[in-house]
């Protein structure tokens, strides 16, 4: 299994837009992906512009699937236009 911490910084002001469009959007596309074990969305207490999306899927090749499928292709400008950058890490569960 592996874990993806996906590290965006929000655009001041654009904070509940982007929660919605996880909420509404992007976790139920991502949800119905083979492979799919959870995603959360987590912000920081003291800097609410920084959110962390953490994603399992059971493989890498699984992962894969999903940044290029059609659904996260479409949902790719709109997460865009609400962050002013991001960062990835990808572990390998261990336990």
């Amino acid at each position: 299994m592996i874990e993806r911490h996906v590290t965006f910084k929000v655009i001041p002001g654009k904070e509940k837009e982007f929660e919605r469009l996880f909420v509404e959007e992007y976790r139920p596309a991502m949800s119905k992906m083979k492979g799919f074990r959870s995603v959360y969305l987590l912000f920081e207490e003291d800097d609410p512009q920084n959110y962390q999306m953490v994603i399992r899927f059971d493989s890498p090749e699984e992962a894969l699937a999903w940044r290029s499928s059609p659904e996260h292709q479409a949902l790719q400008p709109k997460i865009k236009s609400l962050y002013e950058g991001s960062q990835v890490k990808v572990y390998r569960v261990v336990s």
